[in-house]
């Protein structure tokens, strides 16, 4: 943490474009690809030109979540269907590693709890069910697990309408241990966003979106205003090619109704990658429809940003308003007006990232 502090300080402020004055520098948790090694780490953000690694460490394949522990711990999990889990101080530390029992595989996210435990999404390979795995978040230990009532549990979130809960994403498509992330079945998803216990894992709701192809997978809560409202990105598995290209990308949940954000003007290619909150309403990355879609926090459409592979996004304070940060194929966004991207330095950084 100390050598963190360092970082930060030496970073120092710069000229800001159009006279806007410059946000603090961030320090970002993060995994990406760089020249074909997969890695989890810290990324710096905010100078002129390329992003600077503040520490990196291997990882055995291709990573997804990342999250932090009370203490400043990066936690990182292998992207489904995976295998393995780390705990890493940072630079001058070697890595922990924890690695899922079959017939248990880990689905990409995971949440650390203020009193030391860690959730984990998880599927049971031979009932294709889905499982929250309670861990000890510096062990890396599984002290449980909790059904999550569906299938493909993919984000979760801590519930701040119902304070002690857990909201899950369940993806609601079969996978099998043999044909690894091939999916199955797709006649009988059934896609549903419920809400657990955090301490007991007991059931407490259970939403359903009308169209059953839609897939709930990435969740994020609204700022200001829109505090109450939670943004959920949506992937489309309808058969029909231009019924897919056409789907919607976001769905809101008010704590007792979910329900379809507004219709876009452009096809968004039925692919939600990622979302987060800004100071109007929700941005969902659309990967392959290249760039981001803005919406605001009842859902009506607001923009189109292109950006090349959208992926990552994440929401920092600023003095002027929460900033919204957004990675690319080759370039980081920062969206506000009159901010130059930055070189993303050969570093393709992946689906997610939050800051440090």
């Amino acid at each position: 943490m100390a050598g963190r502090r360092r970082l930060l300080l030496g970073l120092g402020a710069w000229p800001w474009a159009m006279g806007q004055a410059a946000p603090a520098p961030r320090l970002m948790a993060a995994t990406w690809l760089y020249r074909g090694r997969y890695q989890a780490g810290f990324i710096s953000l905010g100078q002129e030109g390329a992003l600077a690694e503040a520490g990196a460490v291997d990882v055995p394949t291709r990573a997804h979540g990342v999250a932090l522990t009370p203490s400043g711990h990066l936690l990182a999990v292998a992207r489904r269907p995976g295998d393995w889990l780390l705990r890493w101080r940072g630079p001058g530390h070697a890595p922990q590693w924890g690695w899922i029992d079959p017939p248990r595989s880990f689905n990409g996210h995971l949440l650390a709890s203020p009193d030391g435990r860690l959730y984990t999404t998880e599927t049971d390979q031979e009932s294709g069910l889905g499982v929250i795995g309670v861990r000890d978040a510096r062990t890396l230990e599984k002290l449980d697990e909790w059904s999550t009532h569906g299938a493909d549990p993919h984000q979760l979130v801590w519930d701040r309408l119902r304070p002690g809960h857990l909201i899950v994403a369940n993806g609601g498509i079969l996978t099998l241990p043999e044909t690894g992330r091939v999916k199955h079945q797709l006649d009988r998803m059934d896609s549903s966003v419920v809400r657990l216990d955090a301490a007991t894992g007991r059931l407490d709701g259970q939403w359903r979106l009308h169209d059953p192809r839609l897939s709930l997978r990435h969740l994020a809560w609204g700022w200001g205003a829109s505090q109450g409202m939670l943004g959920i990105a949506l992937q489309a598995e309808h058969t029909e090619p231009v019924q897919r290209e056409s789907a919607p990308v976001l769905a809101l949940f008010d704590g007792e109704r979910l329900q379809l954000g507004g219709p876009a003007p452009q096809p968004l290619a039925g692919y939600g990658g990622d979302i987060a909150a800004d100071a109007s309403g929700f941005v969902v990355s659309c990967t392959r429809a290249g760039g981001l879609a803005h919406f605001t926090g009842q859902g009506a459409w607001r923009a189109f940003t292109p950006l090349d592979e959208a992926g990552a996004l994440a929401t920092t304070p600023s003095a002027a308003g929460p900033l919204l940060w957004a990675a690319g194929k080759a370039q980081v966004l920062r969206l506000a007006p009159g901010l130059p991207a930055l070189d993303a330095a050969a570093r393709r950084i992946d689906n997610h990232w939050i800051t440090a």
